[in-house]
């Protein structure tokens, strides 16, 4: 059974910065991605940024110059540091896990965490 566990979540003011942190734990043979949604109230579970575990990434446009994605392969962890945070980044981000387990490809998904930007 695959796990991940999601911190980092919070209140804070606008141009503000946050780090997500996300951990994976289970029967994982090898990862393919990790990364990151979010959805905000009355919007649609978007893509906030993803990373292979061979190193490509790939963010939002709305995110992208003020989000960067890491991951440690061998801890199984990906984190995202979000920088210059605006109140529209307000929203429940999900931690998100593309992986093989036992000869197939499956997908896991966090539980979320509210991230709250306001002033």
């Amino acid at each position: 059974q695959v796990q991940l566990v999601e911190s980092g979540g919070g209140l804070v003011q606008p141009g503000g910065s946050l780090r997500l942190s996300c951990a994976a734990s289970g029967s994982i043979f090898s990862i393919y991605s990790m990364g990151w949604y979010r959805q905000a109230p009355g919007k649609e579970r978007e893509l906030v940024a993803r990373i292979t575990s061979a190193g490509s990434t790939n963010y939002a446009d709305s995110v992208n110059g003020r989000f960067t994605i890491s991951r440690d392969n061998a801890k199984n962890t990906v984190a995202l540091q979000m920088n210059s945070l605006e109140p529209e980044d307000t929203a429940v981000y999900y931690c998100n896990l593309i992986y093989q387990t036992w000869g197939r490809w499956s997908d896991s998904w966090g539980q979320g965490t509210q991230v709250t930007v306001s002033s």
